[in-house]
């Protein structure tokens, strides 16, 4: 079995927390996705309101400062009314793609369905990677396009993107993401049922072969009602990935690992001694929860991005582990 990581957190941590003054992050900092630009660290996150509105949000820190970051706003506002995303846009998954970014979100519509009003993950797009416009009004990507969910509803990314190298040169995109197939419940394994998916693209705008990765693991008390948000990469000849759990053991997300020759099977060990970053009760902000990893590379170290209690009401830390 692979050796978890050892992450050490940020004595700064949150580095990113909410603004209490602010028009559209005073309430949550939630889903970091960091993206390296020169010197500087782009983080993409979903920041809420205090109307219950999410935003796709940009803030940015020099890479020797990464625990100081200075906000830019809003990047992508909600859609239209009846739209899949006219409550929330979070989630946000950034890569650039044949000289354009593209950012993929999930959208929540603002129904009363729990986890299925999560209809779809849409696309944006942009020349500099900082002013977006949406690509179309309706989802890239839907929650029934699996063998084993064929008429789900509920989708949500936070995974990441892929880059595969054909023999003749041509590249295709892999994105992973995460199925939530749950439905309203008072019992919290069917109302918050998740499972991790993965897709292939020529384009990065048509998505196909979606196949489901992994599932929760019913006699693993730290996830036995879901697995979601799986962050993937290269790592030697195979793939490891960094993945939340939700189970009866906290109630809440922690953070596992696991490992691949393929990036379509996994080895999560035996038990939970996967879990790579658990929640720590001596800390106020990630005391109850830790949740959506972002993965980049350093140096001769891995740094970790996350948000922690309520889903980023507390904010998002970071922390790093050497490779």
């Amino acid at each position: 079995m692979f050796a978890n990581f050892e992450w050490i957190r940020d004595t700064n941590n949150p580095v990113l927390p909410p603004d209490v003054d602010s028009k559209y992050d005073s309430t949550r900092c939630m889903n970091p996705f960091a993206v390296r630009v020169g010197d500087e660290y782009r983080l993409y996150y979903s920041g809420g309101d205090q109307d219950g509105y999410q935003r796709i949000c940009l803030a940015t820190a020099s890479v020797d400062a990464p625990s100081q970051f200075k906000r830019h706003g809003v990047i992508l506002d909600v859609g239209a009314s009846g739209a899949f995303d006219a409550k929330w846009c979070v989630l946000p998954c950034v890569h650039q793609m044949g000289g354009r970014w593209l950012m993929y979100y999930s959208g929540n519509e603002g129904s009363d369905l729990g986890l299925q009003s999560f209809p779809g993950i849409g696309l944006a797009v942009s020349d500099d990677g900082i002013h977006f416009e949406r690509y179309a009004t309706d989802p890239v990507i839907t929650g029934d396009q699996t063998a084993e969910f064929p008429h789900n509803r509920g989708v949500a990314g936070g995974g990441s993107i892929l880059e595969d190298v054909q023999s003749d040169g041509s590249v295709t995109y892999r994105m992973y993401y995460t199925i939530a197939s749950g439905i309203k419940s008072d019992d919290v394994q069917i109302d918050q049922e998740k499972h991790c998916a993965v897709c292939r693209s020529v384009d990065g705008i048509h998505w196909t072969d979606h196949q489901l990765i992994m599932s929760p693991r019913k006699k693993v008390p730290n996830e036995d009602v879901a697995v979601a948000a799986p962050f993937v990469w290269r790592e030697g000849d195979g793939y490891r990935m960094l993945y939340c759990g939700i189970g009866t053991r906290w109630g809440f997300y922690s953070i596992s690992e696991a490992v691949s020759e393929d990036g379509y099977v996994w080895d999560r060990g035996d038990g939970d001694q996967n879990i790579t970053l658990a929640p720590d009760p001596d800390s106020e902000w990630e005391s109850q929860m830790v949740e959506y990893p972002c993965v980049i590379q350093e140096m001769n170290q891995l740094r970790l991005f996350y948000c922690g209690n309520g889903y980023g009401k507390t904010g998002i830390g970071t922390a790093v582990a050497k490779i």
